[in-house]
């Protein structure tokens, strides 16, 4: 966990080894997706190597609103910063169409930067944008896209930090011009590709083809568009990062409808708490005991 006086580990440089070692080894990196700090230590506790911080889950959980281009730019780095805050993993954000233009991206860029998370990717819809996996989304012109990702990656400050370029094109226009986006932002600077809300294991296996021997994102929607691909079957696909954006969310969504139908019918909690995580050791989960030990050093 992230010590409030220990040293930081999550940086680019952390995510960009971690990158190269699921390269070597064919052996993709999962990033399951927080959208509180919370769910980020939770996602260390259960040994995962890095987090991804999710804009659906994000604007649910700060707006109780769908994913359609409701948070803006400062709302997601606050989100973002929180999170990396909370751990000692690399982090990756949703940082939606760049909120603009190109000079926008450039500040989106640095901003996320400065929030300490290690790597973001930028879509090509539309403002206002919809959640990749939604009917009815707008993407911009392949040249104003190209634009975005150069822009993104001469604001770096940090070289190792990742930039994603996904691209939401498959839905409107076709796999021929999600490819052809994708092999152009490549071009302009992108790390990883991530082509959004691929439908069919044909469409998969040819972007596999397609991309060979370029990092590729593999988007795990529960409920979405793309195929329930094993973990093994995406491997040897060759992709090199698998994110589950919203899988905690729904979890604990549903578990929440379940504590509170219980509590309604009953009154109070006295028949649930054996079935809850108990107090202290949602406490300790929380870093009670660096407190008390500071509290301690510091009487």
């Amino acid at each position: 966990m992230s010590d409030l006086l220990g040293p930081s580990t999550n940086g680019p440089a952390a995510l960009r080894s971690l990158l190269r070692g699921a390269i070597d080894s064919a052996t993709p990196l999962v990033l399951p997706g927080c959208y509180d700090a919370l769910g980020a230590r939770l996602i260390e506790q259960a040994g995962f190597e890095g987090a991804y911080m999710t804009g659906f889950g994000s604007t649910a959980s700060l707006l109780g609103r769908p994913d359609v281009g409701l948070l803006g730019l400062s709302e997601m780095v606050d989100n973002a910063r929180r999170i990396s805050s909370a751990i000692n993993l690399p982090v990756v954000a949703d940082a939606d169409t760049g909120y603009g233009n190109p000079i926008n991206v450039i500040r989106t860029v640095q901003e996320f930067e400065r929030a300490g998370v290690a790597g973001i990717h930028i879509e090509d819809q539309v403002l206002p944008k919809k959640c990749g996996h939604m009917e009815n989304k707008q993407v911009i012109a392949t040249e104003q896209m190209v634009a975005k990702i150069a822009a993104a990656a001469s604001a770096r400050t940090d070289p190792d930090f990742l930039l994603i370029a996904r691209t939401d094109a498959r839905a409107p226009h076709g796999l021929d011009d999600a490819i052809s986006r994708a092999t152009k932002c490549a071009e302009a600077g992108a790390d990883v590709l991530f082509i959004e809300a691929l439908e069919g294991p044909d469409e998969i296996e040819r972007v596999a083809t397609e991309f060979k021997g370029i990092p590729l994102l593999f988007n795990w929607v529960e409920g979405g568009k793309t195929p329930r691909l094993t973990y093994d079957e995406i491997a040897e696909l060759g992709f090199a990062i698998i994110i589950t954006p919203i899988g905690a969310l729904l979890a604990a969504t549903r578990a929440i409808q379940n504590y509170l139908t219980r509590l309604k019918a009953d009154g109070t909690p006295a028949g649930l708490v054996d079935k809850l995580l108990g107090f202290d050791d949602f406490t300790n989960l929380i870093g009670l005991p660096e407190i008390t030990d500071l509290e301690t050093r510091f009487s």
